[in-house]
């Protein structure tokens, strides 16, 4: 014997809220069923949308200052001649350390990437820009 609910059984004492009850003031306006049958107001649905699309372009002008950022970060540097030459990554912004290592890797890997006015014979580098010397 196995205790098995079929379809038509059902509990009396469930409370359960009607997915087809429209809120309070929106009466009289066309509604959208998705698959499964629930309904929801076409005005709730459409400012829905609206927010989401709000949301999508604040995200993509964040990406482009972001991306912005990184490129005046990389060209303050003055270490490569051209700064798209750094890919971009998010670490970068945060931390000046991870900047100055990728910079660093990418150099030693691709040095004909450097900017024709950094130094390349004794380097101290600083905010400012780089001290050079030479061993003459």
């Amino acid at each position: 014997m196995t205790d098995t609910l079929t379809e038509t059984e059902v509990d009396e004492d469930l409370d359960v809220e009607d997915p087809t009850e429209e809120p309070e003031g929106t009466e009289g306006t066309e509604e959208t069923t998705d698959e499964d049958g629930d309904t929801f107001p076409r005005d709730y649905v459409e400012r829905l949308r609206r927010e989401n699309a709000r949301y999508r372009e604040r995200a993509g002008q964040a990406d482009d200052l972001a991306a912005r950022l990184h490129a005046a970060l990389v060209a303050a540097t003055g270490r490569l001649a051209d700064p798209s030459d750094l890919a971009f990554d998010e670490a970068h912004i945060e931390d000046e350390n991870a900047l100055t290592a990728a910079l660093d890797d990418l150099l030693a890997r691709k040095p004909h990437l450097a900017s024709p006015d950094s130094c390349h014979v004794g380097v101290i580098p600083g905010r400012a820009g780089c001290l050079c010397w030479s061993a003459a």
